[in-house]
């Protein structure tokens, strides 16, 4: 990379470590916020569905935003929005206003995150757009890992400090971002062909199939993610961990994510895709498995490392491979309306687990029931490689 690149992925890599932090502070504090507020497993599903719901509108108006206004403009909006309403979470009074503000943080996260896409991928040549962006989304689980341990070493006086901290720093960083990162626009002067209106870019000729495919492999695969993220903690207490082993393992579980995900973004530049896909689902799967059979916590932390590894390094890869699908001119909205897809599964999945907890389901239980919904995820994933002209080095040869 460029000194110049380089310095926008770390400026990327930085934003994503704080809506790293903030993506996960609701599964941190949910194990004190649900007896402070009387919640059951059914309304704290709810809870964090209502951040999901957030993001699926952030991430539309977001991608919509980048490509109009410019991804530096789209993602200074996004982090001061998304900063306010933590803060405010912090102050609700009942499951009502809880709910609001956690909406509303979602609406900034889920705006950031296409931006930043779109800003890590057009930093760097071609070639090297799957390194660039594992290393910005590496930060995410990096930034999961530390709301973990806010909770593990009581770094707080209850739930709110967790969610006063992950409002605090995108609010101090985004006057930064202004001054520190390029102004980045969609070039359509690049790309004289693009199409300029959204529904003709996502499902043109020879485009709609893959969007779907692309569509389908990130509703699965934030499906199991966001269930593991928000539930993972809760399901390790019910099998009989402490709160501070819990923590330990939702640390260990971002941390794997974020190793991971850097080898596998070089990996996806150097390597044959396809075999990096069919690794990353394989491994994903064998340790869901492990998981909802071990019972010594031995096993279930390595497990939970596995299956960290695996579920963020399967990120790692569509987000990579999503801003290739579309022209830069509408690399914003097609990226954001993917995103926007993937957070159906987002809310899908901590509400299945609501729903299986509450009808009296076992932590292992839930884990092999996303089994099948994480092969699924892989399917689509392989048949988009496959179907498009997006070859790696190795795939060129074969």
């Amino acid at each position: 990379m460029q000194a110049s690149g380089s310095r926008v992925i770390g400026l990327c890599f930085l934003v994503a470590i704080i809506e790293g932090f903030d993506l996960q502070a609701a599964g941190v504090a949910a194990p004190l916020l649900a007896p402070a507020f009387g919640l059951g497993p059914a309304q704290m599903g709810v809870f964090f569905a209502m951040a999901t719901l957030g993001l699926i509108v952030g991430a539309l108006l977001g991608g919509r935003i980048a490509d109009r206004w410019g991804r530096k403009a789209g993602l200074v909006l996004a982090l001061a929005t998304f900063g306010v309403f933590s803060i405010a979470t912090a102050f609700t009074w009942d499951l009502t206003s809880l709910c609001v503000a956690r909406c509303l943080t979602g609406i900034g996260l889920g705006a950031a995150l296409p931006n930043i896409i779109a800003i890590a991928a057009e930093s760097v040549p071609a070639k090297r757009t799957s390194t660039a962006v594992a290393v910005m989304y590496a930060g995410f689980p990096i930034g999961g890992a530390l709301a973990a341990l806010t909770s593990v070493l009581n770094l707080h006086g209850g739930w709110t400090t967790v969610f006063l901290v992950g409002g605090v720093a995108p609010v101090v960083v985004a006057p930064l971002l202004i001054w520190l990162l390029p102004t980045m626009t969609s070039d359509k002067s690049l790309e004289p062909g693009a199409p300029s209106e959204p529904l003709k870019a996502l499902f043109g000729p020879s485009q709609a199939l893959p969007t779907l495919a692309l569509w389908l492999a990130f509703f699965f695969s934030l499906l199991v993610l966001y269930l593991l993220l928000n539930w993972l903690p809760a399901l390790l207490i019910e099998r009989g961990a402490d709160r501070t082993a819990a923590g330990g393992v939702q640390i260990a579980f971002n941390l794997a994510g974020a190793v991971t995900s850097l080898f596998i973004g070089r990996a996806m530049d150097r390597f044959s895709r396809k075999l990096v896909v069919t690794v990353t689902f394989g491994a994903l799967i064998v340790a869901l498995l492990s998981l909802s059979l071990v019972s010594s916590l031995t096993m279930v932390l390595i497990s939970a490392v596995l299956i960290g590894g695996a579920v963020l390094g399967v990120q790692a890869i569509l987000y990579g491979l999503a801003p290739a699908q579309y022209p830069s001119a509408v690399r914003g909205t097609g990226v954001g309306a993917a995103v926007a897809v993937g957070r159906l599964g987002s809310i899908a999945g901590p509400l299945l687990a609501g729903m299986l907890v509450a009808a009296g389901a076992t932590g292992g239980s839930v884990f092999l029931s996303i089994v099948p919904i994480a092969a699924l995820g892989g399917a689509a994933t392989l048949w988009l490689i496959c179907s498009r002209a997006l070859p790696s080095p190795i795939d060129k040869n074969s």
